[in-house]
């Protein structure tokens, strides 16, 4: 097995051909991981949730880190770690078209709003189904790969 960096269009071509990661947030030393649904467009990373954990946690400090994988086997693989900052696209005018541009890439899988946007009950409360549009500015990605050689 050989371990490489992936160029630039690899590390594209597998955002755009994938459609769930994992997102990394903190609040203070504590990191918090989880997966989420996303589509790569034009620079940017879109998503949705509602508010919880992850939602607030972003709010108090816009500092992510996403981590996608494509995994074949234990030899062929690629992982795409990517560092940037989250922002929220408010249900607002002045975030009108963001927010429609968010929710129509979004929108071109069939099942985009799952499981975002499903039915979720935590310590016994159902949580509110307000989605929350956001766009992850990268300042920085990477990827590395490994192959058979």
């Amino acid at each position: 097995m050989l371990i490489q960096d992936m160029p630039r269009r690899t590390i594209i071509d597998l955002l755009i051909g994938t459609r769930v990661g994992h997102i990394a947030c903190a609040e203070g030393a504590q990191p918090y991981v989880t997966p989420f649904t996303f589509v790569y467009h034009d620079g940017f990373i879109y998503s949705f949730g509602t508010v919880g954990k992850r939602i607030e946690w972003m709010r108090a400090n816009r500092l992510v880190c996403i981590e996608v994988d494509r995994i074949v086997n234990q030899w062929e693989r690629q992982t795409v770690v990517i560092f940037g900052r989250y922002h929220e696209l408010p249900k607002s005018e002045a975030f009108y078209e963001a927010r429609l541009l968010a929710h129509d890439v979004l929108a071109a899988n069939p099942t985009w709003w799952e499981p975002g946007y499903v039915k979720t009950v935590h310590e016994g409360a159902e949580r509110t189904l307000e989605p929350v549009y956001f766009r992850i500015v990268i300042a920085e990605m990477s990827g590395r790969e490994g192959v058979v050689g």
